[in-house]
């Protein structure tokens, strides 16, 4: 492996970057903190939040880089960055989480439900964690996540569940997200930075991956409800603040609207932000039918992946040459590992970059970006939005990084077996 020669930003960068994935692996101690020092407890949760983690080191980046190389250089920097996934992420996720949409899916999910004979809460769970992670591959993965994780929280997280369950489910959900957005060439954000450089088409992705992800999803899904099928019987129980009154059908056409119409200008920030603002527009003038928008937690998702645009931008020096010089065979477990520290659409967005490799190298580093995914809050851009609406019902409000990779474990090596044997 050749690594360049390095700048004294990309070393900066890394060294942030490398302080910033450490610092994601204390926030349950920073949580400890604001319980037995009060006098600084803002300060404390504040660096408990996991989605804080990434801006505020991208932050500190930023101030060194103005320290080091002047403040041309590091707006320079800034405004060379693409923030569109991000604004994406934060918009899709309010829209998506709105009562009438949440209404829909809760709606789809129960009839559906009523098809399997098994106990109600046990058939809501699976077609949580089964339908609407592939549901990802037409609303985008970001949309998924937010609703699963909305319907796991309120029929589910909210009755009790013991913390056992409620890592092996976030494992589980994460994982499945991760895979399930494979089935088209535009949902998955590891997908959409690889598939027009290699001309992937979405018949190509279900045919490559998607049916093998559906097989995966199905697994990690029925395995999870049968193992703790007694628990999710006895405490699951569907009743969200969004059934509390009835949403007219036109309300919610519109809504499905603006959100087709943001999935369709995903790339271009300029339309779909023009169409929240209309969005937040509509739903203050039919404020009735609305629940609280989820703004403040799509801010944080957003702020997020913004400090992970800002630190991984100069990660380049590295990474790419950790994958260009790999035999496929290998390839396939080092794209998986380094998911996990990264993010996989940076790992696959760097593999489009590197010229005449085969297919079997571009099969093996999409297939391991995407069964690595679950493995940290890191290593799939709609991790955060999962983690933002469910973490509150964990103990002290977080989430233990250990306790996550732990639990997405076994449903990753399910991914593994389905991409490298079927």
């Amino acid at each position: 492996m050749n690594i360049p020669n390095v700048s004294l930003p990309e070393l900066i960068a890394t060294a942030i970057f490398a302080i910033a994935i450490i610092h994601t692996f204390t926030t349950k101690y920073f949580a400890h903190l604001a319980h037995v020092q009060p006098n600084h407890a803002g300060l404390w949760h504040l660096l408990s939040e996991v989605e804080v983690v990434f801006g505020f080191w991208a932050f500190g980046f930023v101030v060194a880089l103005m320290l080091a190389s002047g403040e041309g250089t590091a707006i320079a920097y800034l405004e060379s960055r693409n923030f569109t996934e991000p604004m994406f992420v934060f918009v899709i996720m309010v829209i998506a989480a709105s009562r009438p949409i949440l209404k829909t899916v809760e709606a789809i999910v129960k009839k559906t439900a009523g098809l399997i004979p098994v106990a109600p809460p046990v058939a809501i769970f699976f077609l949580t964690l089964f339908l609407v992670p592939l549901l990802g591959s037409l609303i985008t993965e970001p949309a998924a996540m937010t609703l699963a994780a909305l319907i796991l929280r309120d029929g589910f997280y909210k009755h009790g569940f013991s913390t056992r369950l409620k890592y092996a489910t976030l494992g589980v959900l994460f994982v499945n997200v991760s895979i399930g957005g494979t089935l088209t060439n535009f949902a998955a954000p590891p997908v959409l930075m690889a598939a027009e450089a290699w001309q992937w088409s979405s018949l190509f992705m279900l045919s490559t991956f998607g049916w093998k992800a559906a097989f995966a999803v199905f697994v990690n899904t029925i395995c999870l409800t049968w193992f703790f099928r007694g628990e999710i019987a006895a405490k699951g129980h569907l009743e969200s603040k969004s059934e509390q009154a009835s949403v007219p059908k036109f309300v919610t056409a519109v809504h499905l609207m603006f959100l087709l119409g943001v999935v369709v200008f995903s790339h271009h920030p300029a339309v779909f932000m023009g169409l929240f603002l209309f969005f937040l527009g509509y739903t203050e003038a039919y404020q009735r039918h609305q629940d609280r928008l989820m703004l403040r937690e799509g801010f944080l998702v957003a702020f997020f992946l913004a400090g992970l645009v800002v630190l991984g931008g100069l990660q380049q020096w590295w990474l790419k040459p950790a994958i260009s010089d790999v035999e496929p065979a290998a390839i396939f477990f080092l794209a998986t590992a380094l998911t996990a520290v990264t993010d996989n659409a940076a790992l696959t967005y760097l593999a489009s970059l590197i010229d005449g490799v085969s297919i079997e190298f571009k099969y093996a580093v999409m297939a391991g970006a995407v069964a690595g995914g679950g493995l940290t809050v890191i290593a799939n851009a709609p991790n955060p939005a999962g983690l933002s609406i469910l973490r509150s019902d964990f103990e002290d409000g977080t989430v233990s990084p250990l306790g996550l990779l732990l639990s997405a474990l076994p449903p990753t090596c399910v991914a593994i077996f389905a991409f490298l044997v079927l």
